[in-house]
């Protein structure tokens, strides 16, 4: 059991900058990836499969749902050690997020990808993928759930988010700093996650989740629009702890009244949401409403996570229970 599935959906390491359109697109085969990767490494366990050739920020909640489907093909079978997911990274942190969330096994499954396209100096995708593949042929990596590596570093599914448009080192685990990192030949993992959740939920999704950022000064009017669409809830990037502007409430209630069940998240990059003030348009006044807290999730991920609820059939005690 050593050998290591590659599933390649598309994304920036697999592109190149074509003269004509002055810009990056898929241009590299998996197949050429990873003869450029034997070459320089001893790697002969390998085994690749096109998923897809899209840009992050085309793989949607359909794809997710697909590639989990194929990911359990590889695991399911004894010859594999575990499986990377070759991904874009606009969107990776959320196809991570819910293959961790539905994730049921216990072999690793790393999902990574490249900054720069393979027209760029300082291309960072085949040091990204080498150490994936250090990962996930690593006995420490069991257990773990998903995990994402990038620029050396190992980061729960659950905590990381992309933090820069440039920076090589853009993927960050905010809270708490990564997980691991892979220095030469070495897997060395410092920590364990700060709460690793087995969700145990069935794969699919309900997509009448919508997301919303507030601003200073925001209104209700949003609200009419998701209530007349048939959305069936709304996560809501809040301000500061949790906090929305009083004359959001309106709307927020009347949402409520419709039944949508409303996720609270922070717009800040770090720190869990709380009811800690009592004003109105506090994280008390939203309890009251009927919204619930949603921990240390970023948006996008509790976007995910609500879609899956739905999908499962949680009410709204359950999905309550889900987010603590």
């Amino acid at each position: 059991m050593n050998k290591v599935a590659l599933i390649f959906t598309g994304g920036t390491i697999a592109m190149k900058v074509n003269s004509k359109l002055q810009g990056a697109i898929p241009s590299v085969t998996p197949d050429e990836i990873i003869a450029t990767l034997y070459q320089q490494t001893d790697y002969r366990n390998l085994e690749t499969f096109e998923f897809s050739k899209l840009p992050s920020p085309s793989i949607t909640p359909e794809k997710m749902y697909d590639l989990k489907a194929k990911i359990d093909e590889y695991l399911d079978n004894e010859a594999y050690s575990g499986v990377v997911v070759v991904h874009g990274t606009d969107t990776l942190e959320e196809t991570a997020f819910y293959l961790d969330v539905v994730c049921d096994h216990d072999k690793p499954v790393v999902v990574t990808g490249s900054m720069k396209n393979a027209s760029e100096l300082g291309y960072d995708g085949l040091t990204n993928l080498d150490a994936s593949i250090k990962v996930v042929l690593s006995p420490q990596s069991r257990n773990k759930g998903v995990l994402v590596v990038m620029n050396y570093q190992i980061h729960a599914a659950c905590e990381v988010t992309k933090t820069h448009t440039l920076n090589l080192d853009t993927f960050k685990s905010m809270e708490f700093g990564p997980l691991g990192i892979i220095d030469d030949e070495d897997v060395i993992y410092y920590r364990m996650q700060a709460q690793r959740k087995a969700y145990a939920l069935k794969r699919g999704f309900n997509q009448k989740v919508g997301l919303i950022k507030v601003y200073a000064g925001m209104g209700p009017e949003i609200f009419d629009y998701y209530i007349t669409n048939g959305y069936r809830g709304i996560v809501i990037e809040a301000l500061g702890r949790g906090n929305v502007p009083m004359n959001m409430m309106d709307g927020i209630k009347k949402a409520r009244e419709h039944g949508l069940e409303l996720i609270i998240t922070s717009r800040a990059l770090s720190g869990r949401v709380l009811d800690t003030y009592g004003y109105l348009g506090g994280g008390k006044d939203l309890i009251k409403t009927g919204c619930i807290l949603g921990g240390t999730l970023s948006g996008p991920k509790a976007r995910i996570l609500l879609m899956l609820a739905f999908e499962n059939d949680l009410d709204h005690d359950q999905i309550k229970h889900l987010f603590i």
